[in-house]
C-alpha cells in the first residue's frame, strides 16, 4: 500500500492535472467508480488503478492500494470517491462521412466542453470537434461533465479549413442572426459551430459559415445562453428535423 504523498507514482499522477503533461504523455486521469468503469467498458488502455480500501471496495487484483490520505492528495475532486485510474488517451480521427458534427470553438470552461460532449453523444452526433482549443476534453472536470462520453465519442481537434473540407454545411450560432434555428435546414449534413459564451464565434468562422442561426430569447435580462445549453438546443433541433 502506498502511504506517502512523496511517492514518485503520486507525483507522476499529480503532473497529469496539467494539460501540457496530458498531451506530452498521452495519458489522463479517470476519477471515480463510474468514470473508471466506463473507461474500462470503452476498451481504453488503463495503465494504473489506485484505490483506497478505507473509502471503497473495488474488486480488481491489478489495482494498487493507497491510503485515504494519499488518495485525497491524488484526487482532483474535493471529496474523492476512493478510486482513480491513469488511462491512455484514445486517438480519434475526424470522420469524413458524418452527417452531424458539433464544433466547439474556443470553449474555455472544461465543464462546458464535457457537457457538450455528453449532449453530442446523446444526440447521435458523429463527432465533437474542438477548434481553437482552450479547454481540454480530458480535464477531470470535462470528463465528469461528459458522463464518460469522451471515452467513446470521437472528440478531435481540427481547424476551420478541415471543417470546410467536410461534406457538411457549416452553421454558425450567433445571437445576431436573422434566421432562427428552427427555420434553418439542419436535416442535411451539418456542422454546428458554437463559440464561447462571452465572445461568441470569431469573425473568421462567421465569414466561413454558410448559414447563421439564432436561438430566440425572451428573458428580461438574459442576452445569451450557456454554450453547452445552446449546443443542446441546436443538436436536438437537427435530430427533430431528421425525424
Amino acid at each position: 500500500m502506498i502511504t506517502s504523498t512523496d511517492n514518485p507514482r503520486v507525483k507522476e499522477l499529480l503532473a497529469l492535472r496539467k494539460s501540457r503533461e496530458r498531451r506530452r504523455t498521452g495519458l489522463f486521469i479517470a476519477e471515480g467508480p463510474r468514470e473508471v468503469e466506463r473507461a474500462r467498458e470503452a476498451g481504453l488502455t488503463i495503465h494504473a488503478t489506485y484505490v483506497a480500501p478505507e473509502l471503497l471496495t473495488w474488486h480488481d487484483p491489478h489495482a494498487e492500494e493507497v491510503s485515504a490520505r494519499v488518495l485525497a492528495k491524488m484526487a482532483y475532486r474535493a471529496e474523492p470517491e476512493g478510486i482513480l485510474a491513469v488511462v491512455e488517451t484514445p486517438r480519434r480521427t475526424l470522420p469524413t462521412d458524418g452527417t452531424l458534427y458539433l464544433v466547439a470553438v474556443g470553449i474555455e470552461k472544461p465543464g462546458n466542453l464535457g457537457a457538450m460532449a455528453r449532449t453530442a453523444d446523446a444526440a447521435g452526433a458523429d463527432a465533437l470537434v474542438v477548434a481553437e482549443a482552450v479547454a481540454d476534453p480530458f480535464n477531470p472536470n470535462a470528463i465528469r461533465a461528459s458522463a464518460g462520453a469522451v471515452f467513446t465519442l470521437p472528440v478531435v481537434e481540427a481547424t476551420l479549413a478541415e471543417i470546410q473540407n467536410l461534406d457538411a454545411h457549416l452553421v454558425a450560432a450567433t445571437p445576431q442572426a436573422a434566421t432562427t434555428h428552427t427555420d434553418a435546414d439542419l436535416a442535411r449534413p451539418t456542422a454546428l459551430a458554437v463559440g464561447a459564451e462571452d465572445r461568441g464565434l470569431p469573425k473568421t468562422w462567421l465569414t466561413a459559415a454558410e448559414t447563421h442561426v439564432a436561438i430566440p430569447l425572451k428573458g428580461r435580462t438574459t442576452d445569451s445562453l450557456n454554450a453547452a445549453t445552446a449546443a443542446a438546443i441546436l443538436l436536438f433541433e437537427a435530430v427533430r428535423q431528421r425525424g
